[in-house]
Parts: C-alpha cells; sequence; structure tokens
C-alpha cells in the first residue's frame, strides 16, 4: 500500500533539489503533489520529471499575493490540504562585512518571512491531522564559514515551528522541522561554484562529515516522508547531516 494514498501534498521550492526529489517521492506513494516555484520554465521541467500528474503554480514565497494565490487554486482544485511543506529557500554565502541590504532582505523575506506566512495563509486549507514540515538547515545550529545571514533567516524556524506544534494541537497538525547538512544539489551552482571546482569542494565538504560523503536529495526526500507520515513526532528537529554536527 502506498504511504500518502490519496493525500494531497503542496512543496514550495518543488522545482530543484531537495524540494523536487521530496515531490516525486511523495507522488510516487499515491500524494497529490503540488510544486511552486519562481519561473515556468524549470517549474514545467520539474513536473514532467515529477509525474503521476503533479500540477505547479508559480509564485515567490516572499510575495503574500502569491502565497494567497496558491491556497486558492489549491482549495479550488483539492478542497483541502494534508502535507505542507515550507521547503522554498535562498542562500549566498558571504562574510558579514559584505552583505548588503538587498541580500539581507532577501534571505529573511524568502527563508523567514515566506515560511511564516507561507503556513499563516495555508493553515485554513489544512485538515485535522495534517503534517507541516519546515525546512531548516544545519547552519541554524552549528557554526559555519560564510553562513551568518543565511543562519540567522534560519533560525527563526525552529521557533515558529515549536509555536505552531502548540497552536495547531486542537486539530492535531504536526509540524516538524527537516534540517539538512551538505547535500548534493544545484545550489553548488547557485553559490557560484564552477563545474571545474565543484569535486574539489565536495571533496572538502565530505572530509568534514563523519559519514565520509554528502547527502543526497532522495535521502532528504526519505526523511521527509517519514515526517509527512501518520506518526507521534511533533516539534522535532530532524537532523539529516552525516554526523556534521558532531563534528
Amino acid at each position: 500500500m502506498q504511504l500518502l494514498q490519496d493525500k494531497v501534498a503542496v512543496i514550495t521550492g518543488g522545482n530543484s533539489g531537495i524540494g523536487k526529489e521530496t515531490a516525486k517521492l511523495f507522488a510516487k506513494e499515491g500524494a497529490k503533489v503540488v510544486v511552486t516555484g519562481r519561473r515556468q520554465d524549470i517549474l514545467d521541467a520539474a513536473i514532467e520529471e515529477i509525474g503521476h500528474g503533479a500540477i505547479a503554480i508559480c509564485g515567490d514565497v516572499a510575495s503574500v499575493a502569491d502565497q494567497q494565490h496558491l491556497v486558492a487554486e489549491v482549495g479550488s482544485r483539492f478542497g483541502a490540504v494534508d502535507i505542507y511543506m515550507a521547503n522554498a529557500g535562498v542562500i549566498n554565502l558571504s562574510t558579514s562585512g559584505e552583505v548588503s541590504e538587498e541580500e539581507y532582505d532577501r534571505h529573511f523575506a524568502v527563508n523567514t518571512r515566506g515560511v511564516f506566512f507561507g503556513v499563516q495563509t495555508m493553515a485554513p486549507l489544512l485538515r485535522k491531522g495534517s503534517s507541516i514540515i519546515v525546512t531548516s538547515s544545519l547552519a541554524a545550529t552549528k557554526v559555519l564559514p560564510n553562513h551568518t545571514v543565511y543562519a540567522g533567516s534560519k533560525a527563526a524556524l525552529a521557533a515558529f515551528a515549536r509555536n505552531w506544534a502548540i497552536e495547531f494541537r486542537e486539530r492535531r497538525i504536526r509540524v516538524n522541522i527537516l534540517s539538512p547538512g551538505p547535500v548534493e544539489t544545484e545550489i553548488l551552482g547557485k553559490l557560484g561554484v564552477s563545474e571545474a571546482d565543484r569535486p574539489a569542494l565536495e571533496r572538502q565538504l565530505a572530509d568534514l562529515i563523519p559519514a565520509g560523503r554528502m547527502g543526497q536529495p532522495e535521502e532528504l526526500a526519505r526523511a521527509a516522508l517519514f515526517l509527512a507520515t501518520d506518526n507521534f513526532v511533533n516539534g522535532l528537529e530532524l537532523l539529516v547531516d552525516g554526523g556534521l554536527s558532531l563534528a
């Protein structure tokens, strides 16, 4: 039996990386999947890869109007939601002295504000017993070089999630945090790492991780599936980092 048969799952930032792999796994497990992203062409390609009748709705989580549009579309199509994964995020690594106002504002608009208002706007659609999964980062709890602004924008999510777990208790909605360590996704390219330099960077990162390698998006997707399925886990921050938090 499929673990998410006939469940409705909404995944922000589901057009690439961890979000896309999670969407693929959820769809394979029987969920009706909705993914969001800011670029329609990338969403279209992701939908082809996800398959299983998944749909895409274009929008920016930093825009409350776009969040409201998403909720209206999902509500019109499905009536209710069983799983909401607030996964969309941005990252730009730099020292604190190099951070511009625009860079700071974008991190908090997407990574923090986007998660808060995403849950706020989606909450009326969530069925009793639903699951909310918030994608944070190991950087929120472990100091990593040049991650200051990114870490700050993610650190607030744990406080959000703990409070939501209590706020939604009457509706039996579980709220958990998925915190990845270094994962092999397209994000390395977005950080300005060239294809030529990427193997050396991945080896450098792997040497820091007790597991001896970087994570794979599929492994984060399986962790998200665990959090999405009916269980007794609530208010948890699940570190999926190969043990880097211990190093």
